[in-house]
């Protein structure tokens, strides 16, 4: 058994009562006593200059260290946007991460973490002198670095500002340094929270709360033993430890962080068996819902970005932004536009905006920013629903003509204007489409017959600067109007147009068209109301008369088209003019349109459309194709309405129907009762409804004389107009079967030129493996897009030869002709390739040569507008 060990004082006493022994004498015992006593100080003094020599490199290494700031240790939190039903469809942000407080951290996490990164954080003071001994031995057997003595705290100061690759004396000296430092400046709850919330997780991920959701789709609080023990452990090699890459390495990462749990105590030794026995795959996420978590509906994201503007960062500030994004109406949008499924495109470069909008509350439920842009994925780039600038054509008449005219000058529908020749203030003659006048009509028919001229008259009167302020008021910006403003010589986006026309259905209420309707910042907490206010922009009345007209547009007027039978909607044709010179320098034939729109609404949605290219002098929309808009417009209107309720436009107590004469200047009443095709109903204001009646008579004074001149100058007046009639209607026949017969050439030119081409054929050549097509020619002029499995070019000739295939494999070819730019019908056939040497059949096999043609459309159009 050991000595007791003994105080320093015992030791001295019981040297003092022992027994003088021999000394040794003479000159060796000096010298012996000299060089210990060299030795001894000499190592006291090295130990000295060492330590004094250490703490100076130490403070050389540490005043170079980073300051310590709170931006760099809370990182920028990405931003998650939800549609109407509270659900996520894209996170934006410079990192995907979502900030949990230690407060909501569950303790079986935080055991689980300390347990495997630092199981003495609470007792040291940034630095563990017991960790670093330990990697000090492992060092010395397996040299500078190869053992980590970080704590928690230190890879928190690794993290945030050092190079955590570097393992040299001065980064370590560094990170010591900040670590203490850090620990004086913030709990040991922050800290926890900060490692947390910052380490990086694989797949992009940075926060343990949003890998949470995105391995498992569930909260850190719902995760069970085996799901927090994988989280816990991957930061040590996040893509290594990967669950959905490599499950092995997860499965044993996690067992191990299972393991030191239990060694700290934090779990009982059935526990930690029962947890190693659960599959690493358990309660993963399927890959097809983790792979659609990425930035969807970028045109609509975009807008939503726009709109936050400079109130907050969305990339970094780590909101929730909330929005009026119908899901279904966007995906039947893109639909619509990317496939030929809705709608039969003329050609690729054949673009359109789309906006869908609830019309009480201006919110945006799907925006459409062009065709093709699903296939190219660039965010932030062009969105036509929202930036383009294009002139609005005639959607802008009951803006800036028959709206101000009701609201200012207390106009009827009946209000009677003359569609007669009519002069620019230049000096110019101002045309309706038709080069013809139609004399006097009632506004409303003005209006659903898009006549040029009642519409400048009617702002005119108003006057142009009432005009300008009324539509400011809808959200237009306009900084003078002119009379070619009136008939849509400004610009416009679809997204304006919306606003403006939502109002007409609602009420005369202006709500601006948005996106986002609120944000909860970071903190879970702070809400912030982003809806616009709602402004009064005109009288109920002139917006329920302008939409009852409206509503003759899709039934009578130049929007048929558009026309959903049955329900109540409201909307307007628009389509625009070039410029005479831009359109012969151009060689642009004189029935070319630059843009084509459609705007309507019903009291439930606004829906608004523009159609055109890009580079308008390089291409244009020929008559046929100015009616897509149209076509657009009906379709998603039917998608939209389809199973609801049809509501119908609230008329104002003081706006009264009428029974009227048609043709009656002033406007006379029908007898009550009256029916025909004479009469129409029309809306008065209050004090405005005409006194007389057709039953009305006044007494007769006239005397025979008189009677008979004026019968006289009546049977004149009826033998006139009888044949101005009759020439007119001449006119309207000759002209009539020369534009069917013009009709009819092009229609005949277009299905001799532009038919699939007939006849074509495919074979393989199995001794120089080549693929052979031939078909008809289509005659003079015409070129073929030759696309072979995708892969298109364009060839002059009715034959090609390629090389490629392999053996066993199909390939489809399909021929395009294209001719003066258009593009006709394809042809199709399939050659397939054997499995074996042997060479192939050449015979042309018809079960897949397919000759599919559009449907023309044979509708008479109505006038053009």
């Amino acid at each position: 058994m050991a000595d007791k060990p003994q105080t320093r004082s015992q030791y001295r006493n019981s040297q003092a009562k022992q027994p003088e022994t021999s000394k040794p004498k003479g000159k060796g015992k000096l010298i012996t006593g000299n060089i210990f006593k060299v030795i001894f100080f000499t190592a006291l003094f090295l130990a000295f200059a060492g330590i004094a020599g250490g703490a100076s490199a130490f403070y050389s290494y540490a005043k170079e260290a980073p300051k310590l700031t709170d931006s760099k240790l809370r990182d920028p939190l990405s931003s998650k946007i939800l549609d109407k039903n509270g659900d996520v469809y894209a996170e934006i942000g410079k990192e995907r991460r979502e900030y949990i407080e230690y407060k909501d951290i569950p303790k079986q996490l935080e055991n689980a973490v300390l347990s495997t990164e630092d199981s003495r954080f609470y007792e040291h003071n940034g630095m563990d002198p017991i960790r670093l001994a330990s990697a000090a031995v492992g060092n010395i057997t397996g040299g500078f670095g190869s053992q980590g003595a970080s704590t928690l705290t230190q890879q928190i100061i690794k993290m945030s500002y050092l190079d955590y690759t570097n393992k040299t004396l001065d980064r370590k000296a560094q990170e010591a340094w900040m670590a203490i430092q850090l620990e004086q400046k913030y709990s040991k709850h922050e800290l926890l929270e900060i490692y947390i919330n910052k380490v990086y997780l694989s797949d992009g991920i940075h926060g343990m709360e949003t890998a949470a959701e995105h391995y498992y789709g569930k909260k850190l609080k719902d995760l069970n033993l085996a799901q927090t023990a994988l989280i816990a452990g991957m930061p040590q090699s996040p893509n290594r430890f990967n669950p959905f890459e490599n499950p092995d390495l997860a499965k044993k990462r996690r067992d191990i962080v299972l393991t030191l749990m239990y060694n700290n105590n934090k779990i009982s030794k059935s526990e930690m068996e029962a947890t190693q026995a659960i599959p690493i795959t358990d309660g993963l996420v399927d890959e097809a819902t983790r792979k659609q978590k990425t930035y969807a509906y970028d045109t609509y994201v975009d807008q939503v970005i726009d709109e936050i503007g400079d109130k907050y960062n969305p990339f970094t500030d780590g909101l929730t932004i909330y929005t009026a994004l119908d899901p279904d109406a966007q995906k039947y949008t893109e639909k619509m536009l990317n496939t030929n499924e809705v709608i039969n495109y003329p050609d690729a470069k054949f673009q359109a905006g789309v906006v869908i909008m609830d019309t009480e509350t201006g919110r945006v439920q799907a925006l459409g920013g062009g065709r093709d842009t699903s296939k190219k994925k660039v965010s932030r780039g062009l969105n036509r629903a929202t930036d383009i600038k294009r002139q609005p054509g005639s959607t802008m008449k009951p803006i800036l003509g028959y709206a101000p005219a009701i609201e200012y000058l207390d106009w009827s529908t009946a209000h009677i204007l003359d569609d007669a020749p009519y002069q620019y203030s230049s000096g110019q003659e101002l045309r309706n489409y038709d080069s013809g006048y139609l004399g006097e009509m009632s506004m409303r028919r003005a209006l659903y017959l898009s006549r040029n001229v009642p519409a400048v008259k009617a702002s005119k009167e108003v006057g142009y600067d009432r005009a300008r302020d009324f539509a400011n008021n809808l959200g237009l910006n306009y900084k003078e109007v002119y009379e070619s403003t009136v008939i849509g010589s400004g610009e416009a986006s679809p997204i304006q147009m919306a606003g403006a026309y939502a109002t007409f259905g609602n009420g005369g209420v202006y709500n601006k068209p948005h996106t986002v309707t609120k944000i909860l910042l970071s903190d879970g907490e702070t809400e912030v109301n982003m809806e616009p206010e709602s402004v009064v922009a005109m009288k109920a009345s002139t917006a329920y008369m302008i939409s009852d007209m409206l509503k003759d547009v899709l039934t009578q007027g130049t929007g048929t088209r558009a026309n959903v039978p049955g329900w109540n909607i409201a909307g307007k044709t628009g389509t625009t003019n070039y410029d005479e010179n831009i359109r012969i320098q151009n060689g642009i034939p004189s029935d070319g349109t630059p843009d084509a729109w459609f705007v309507g609404y019903s009291p439930r949605y606004t829906v608004s459309i523009w159609t055109g290219y890009d580079e308008p002098n390089k291409n244009y929309l020929s008559p046929s194709e100015t009616r897509i808009a149209a076509y657009m417009f009906k379709a998603t209107m039917e998608h939209l309405v389809s199973g609801e309720k049809n509501p119908d436009f609230k008329k104002p107590s003081n706006v009264n129907e009428i029974p009227v004469i048609i043709g009656t200047n002033p406007i006379v009443r029908a007898s009550s009762g009256a029916s025909g095709g004479n009469i129409s109903y029309e809306l008065f204001l209050d004090g405005t409804i005409p006194s007389r009646s057709a039953a009305e008579k006044k007494p007769d004074t006239k005397t025979d004389d008189e009677k008979a001149s004026e019968e006289a100058a009546k049977k004149a007046a009826r033998e006139k107009e009888q044949k101005d009639k009759e020439k007119s209607e001449s006119e309207r026949l000759k002209k009539q079967q020369e534009e069917a017969e013009k009709q009819a050439a092009e229609a005949e030119a277009q299905r001799t030129a532009l038919q699939a081409p007939a006849g074509l054929n495919g074979s393989y050549n199995a001794a120089n493996k080549t693929i052979s097509a031939s078909w008809a020619s289509n005659g003079p002029g015409v070129t073929y897009d030759v696309s072979v499995n995708g892969q298109t070019q364009n060839y002059a000739t009715t034959s090609i030869t390629v090389s490629g295939g392999s053996p066993g494999s199909s390939v489809v070819i399909m021929v395009v002709p294209v001719k003066d730019g258009k593009r006709g019908s394809p042809a199709t056939t399939t050659v397939a390739i054997p499995a074996d040497p042997t060479p192939p059949d050449t015979s042309t096999n018809d079960d897949t040569n397919t000759n599919d043609t559009p449907n023309n459309d044979t509708t008479t159009p109505p006038p053009a507008n």
